[in-house]
């Protein structure tokens, strides 16, 4: 077997590991799993993580088990939470667990029949089967209070210090009900290693011992290990994961490729010599390679668009890495020629985050002087007076030309029949729309 746990260290993914995890994993081939939280119906780049792990997983000769955790889901995971979820109503959670499953199976080919197939799980199946007495007595008696009650995530709720108003037994018993889905997990596939975030580390020891503890007759059987991955941050400390609108996610309904293409593109220099190691599956020579290339000119960011074009074909397609360059030019470019070809939903997505306001088509019909595209009709800028400073300077752009007080907006200067671009200096943008 090759070396999946030091593949995997070279490009930042190991945390934590079990004694042991290594040496299994290059002794034969392994089923290892991951769950996934339904508490979305989809999953945004923060879960990407996990998923590249899966793939590695494959590529690497051993099963990936990729688990939706409907029954899980709830209750809540009380991993690095400060307060108690919500609990979702089972409609909702049907609903979500159906949406990952769905972007689970762009990753992972669910269909294949060889004996490393990927398969996918959802833990109701198993834990609906389970009246609350039997649970207590075939799982409940095996783990000790004292060693869920010494779990950090645990510690930090019952004793406030993270400001929470304590743990209900609801929360108290998820440690255990993961645990159950590795006991489970390892009785039916013989799942012998579970990978999580490193705040999963909890949950996964307890499942570690749990089936110890269920197996504690057959040595054979009671074999378990751990691996858990870094949260991944930001250089600045900020949360990974988030734009201007939000989740970055990984459905096309929710984040728009142009929009993904754009997050990657905009890291840093420090972040996307690490992104690059942890999202793309290049070598380490080709990474090499890319970084040293990236140092000698940082301003042609050639990490961040080689990041970016894996990504793009990662989750979503070459068509639409295409697009996403050609619309990211055509926003950029000095005119407007390649902009106006774009349809409305692109020109949506190439526009949003920037500030815009409505105004009517009547308006535009009888014509729109720029006092008012600027002031009176809209607040891009604050009153009608810095309108006409801002003018007499010159600084004023309306679609990439340069206008002055007297030019009046009609129809002629609409954007796909919609959309107005209006610009102060180089990089102050705001739209105007049409309705």
């Amino acid at each position: 077997m090759k070396n999946l746990i030091e593949e995997l260290q070279w490009r930042g993914l190991v945390h934590d590991i079990m004694p042991g995890t290594e040496e299994q994993l290059l002794k034969e081939p392994t089923a290892v799993y991951i769950g996934f939280d339904p508490t979305s119906d989809s999953l945004h780049i923060g879960s990407l993580v996990p998923i590249i792990l899966l793939k590695h997983i494959r590529n690497y000769g051993h099963r990936p088990i990729a688990l939706v955790g409907g029954a899980t889901g709830m209750i809540g995971d009380p991993s690095g939470k400060s307060n108690e979820r919500n609990l979702l109503d089972e409609e909702t959670l049907n609903h979500n667990v159906d949406g990952i499953k769905s972007v689970l199976s762009k990753f992972l080919d669910f269909d294949a029949t060889d004996a490393a197939a990927p398969i996918l799980v959802n833990n109701y199946d198993w834990m609906k089967q389970f009246s609350f007495i039997d649970f207590a007595r075939e799982v409940g008696k095996r783990i000790t209070v004292n060693y869920m009650m010494a779990k950090d995530s645990v510690k930090k709720r019952l004793s406030g210090e993270d400001g929470s108003e304590g743990m209900s037994f609801t929360e108290f018993t998820y440690q255990l009900i993961q645990g159950y889905d590795f006991y489970h997990l390892n009785k039916e596939y013989n799942c012998l290693l579970q990978m999580g975030g490193s705040d999963q580390w909890g949950n996964i020891t307890t499942g570690t011992e749990l089936v110890r503890r269920m197996n504690v007759d057959n040595e054979e059987r009671s074999k378990a290990y751990a691996m858990t991955c870094p949260l991944i941050t930001k250089a600045d400390g900020s949360k990974f994961g988030k734009s201007e609108g939000g989740n970055v996610w990984l459905s096309a309904d929710k984040t728009s490729p142009y929009k993904f293409y754009q997050f990657w593109i905009n890291t840093t220099d420090e972040d996307a010599e690490k992104y690059i190691k942890i999202f793309t599956f290049l070598d380490k020579p080709t990474i090499d390679a890319l970084i040293a290339e990236h140092n000698e000119d940082r301003g042609a960011k050639t990490l961040q668009k080689r990041l970016a074009e894996e990504l793009m074909l990662l989750v979503h397609s070459q068509e639409d890495l295409d697009r996403a360059i050609f619309s990211s030019a055509a926003f950029f470019s000095k005119d407007m020629t390649n902009l106006k070809t774009l349809s409305v939903k692109e020109l949506e997505a190439v526009f949003e985050g920037i500030p815009f306001a409505e105004v009517s088509r009547l308006d535009i019909e009888e014509g729109l002087d720029m006092i008012g595209a600027m002031a009176a009709k809209t607040n891009f800028l604050g009153s009608n007076g810095e309108a006409r400073r801002e003018l007499k300077q010159n600084s004023i752009s309306l679609n990439k030309e340069k206008v002055s007080e007297d030019r009046v907006i009609t129809n002629e200067d609409l954007i796909n029949n919609e959309f107005l671009l209006l610009q102060k200096g180089k990089k102050n943008y705001y739209v105007i729309r049409v309705k």
